[in-house]
């Protein structure tokens, strides 16, 4: 019997006839009850699934603004000014599953198969040097090539491959879920975030949009990171993909995830997406479900009131306009100059092939255009990977974020590793702008005089042509 088959004897943590009874109770969340809860946001501490209910059913004007004026100060106050940038790389679009949303399945006959060989692998990550990118999300397909042992040997590969100046110093990963013995061998090759999306936390949405292969298996992914937190895996991160049931449902449904995870290891995800269904070949989706923009922004902001101290990633599905918009929300990552078609990166002046790709994305800019729109705009885009690669993950990445302690060693490091691409990559518009931001950053930081000194003295050491320097 293959692993993905066995049935999982533990309940589900999905108490779906919960979730649904408290979307009914608080359809229209009283005053009294939004009070409370945004007073209990304050303290900052994460929610409960009844506070995130409430917060759900708010939908007055000013209750909505209030929302969204709070996830802002929160993202201020946990991370900052800084946005994380990654790019996704694509390294086989074989697949066994028939999900109906996907451009991936294995229907989809006019889909151009292929597996990326190692020199292929490096000749991306070389073209994704050149941008400047320093973390990268490695993307897999469902089939019985992406072994543990091929993930592992490509992120070694990612990692070996260097190219000038540039190197890629995180390597996340987008797969399907393994055995704990098949995790401890993708492990072993120092990947940072593990990442697997449920799409749907309904069951019912969920077997209708899965109807075969190994993603038909509801809790054999529902639990697929607690096996890779028993594997020593304890950086995760979780999604849903909005559009197949309910947005509301899907919020709550995220929520058990986080409770759940954080009851049973005491580390809740490192990272939640909430990547939007769009056009894919052969789409079958209903309509109802489909999330308006508005709805959209609400999602991330009650997301980034809930659970504080989690990254909230906002993909290059969306267009430059929404993603302009949901900035100031609570995100913290964005991916830039994406391209999701195999070998995108070696092959970017091409157009589009929806025939080639996942799902359409919206926006296709340059990583040098999002640099500079976001530091004009005041965010300090960040390369940093210092946590990861000093053991600040896990539990002890929240002992330091929840507080918000993580300001004393993200905000250095991002001005840090954004002066690496300013002089080594950026455009002189970059360069104009991102030189300017650096200098307002370190003088209104809330750094004791000595950090500010030190930091001041590595940017020197940057522009002196030093590289990789963090706290």
């Amino acid at each position: 019997m293959q692993s993905w088959q066995q049935e999982i004897q533990e309940r589900s943590f999905i108490d779906t006839e919960y979730l649904n009874s408290l979307i009914t109770r608080y359809e229209n969340s009283s005053e009294e009850d939004f009070r409370r809860i945004m007073d209990k946001t304050k303290t900052g501490a994460r929610l409960e699934l009844e506070d995130v209910a409430i917060l759900i059913g708010a939908r007055a004007p000013h209750q909505v603004e209030e929302i969204f004026n709070s996830a802002k100060a929160m993202k201020e106050r946990v991370y900052g000014n800084r946005v994380v940038i990654f790019a996704p790389l694509y390294l086989g679009n074989k697949c066994v599953n028939h999900c109906t949303y996907c451009g991936f399945k294995c229907t989809n006959t006019e889909m151009v198969r292929k597996t990326l060989t190692v020199p292929e692998v490096e000749a991306e990550v070389k073209a994704l040097e050149k941008e400047g990118h320093k973390r990268l999300i490695l993307v897999y397909g469902t089939h019985p090539d992406y072994t543990p042992e091929y993930i592992a040997e490509t992120v070694r590969a990612t990692y070996a491959t260097k190219f000038e100046k540039g190197e890629i110093r995180r390597v996340n990963i987008n797969a399907s879920p393994f055995t704990v013995e098949e995790f401890k061998v993708i492990k072993s090759a120092d990947i940072g975030t593990y990442q697997i999306f449920q799409e749907t936390y309904h069951e019912e949405t969920y077997k209708k949009v899965h109807p075969m292969g190994e993603k038909s298996n509801f809790k054999w992914r529902l639990f697929g990171l607690d096996r890779a937190q028993q594997a020593g895996i304890d950086d995760v991160g979780i999604g849903a993909l909005f559009g197949l049931h309910d947005w509301r449902f899907e919020v709550l449904g995220l929520m058990s995830h986080v409770i759940h995870l954080e009851e049973k290891f005491n580390v809740g995800p490192h990272t939640i997406s909430f990547p939007r269904l769009k056009e894919a070949i052969g789409n079958s989706v209903l309509e109802k479900n489909l999330v308006r923009d508005e709805d959209f922004k609400r999602i991330i902001a009650i997301l980034r009131l809930a659970v504080p101290y989690t990254g909230l990633i906002l993909t290059a599905r969306e267009t430059p306009e929404l993603r302009r918009e949901c900035m100031a929300l609570g995100v913290s990552q964005i991916d830039a100059g994406t391209q999701i078609e195999l070998q995108g990166y070696t092959k970017k002046d091409r157009e589009q092939d929806l025939a080639n790709e996942q799902f359409m994305i919206g926006d296709s800019r340059s990583l040098d255009d999002i640099m500079c729109e976001l530091m004009s705009n005041g965010f300090v885009p960040s390369f940093c990977t210092a946590c990861y690669r000093l053991g600040r993950t896990g539990e002890h990445f929240m002992e330091f974020s929840k507080p918000g302690f993580i300001h004393e060693f993200c905000t250095p490091n991002a001005m840090l590793t954004l002066n690496e691409y300013l002089n080594d990559y950026g455009s002189e518009e970059a360069k104009r702008v991102g030189k300017a931001l650096i200098l307002s950053e370190i003088e209104k930081a809330t750094l004791p005089e000595h950090i500010k000194n030190s930091v001041k003295d590595k940017l020197g050491e940057i522009d002196g042509g030093t590289r990789d320097l963090y706290y």
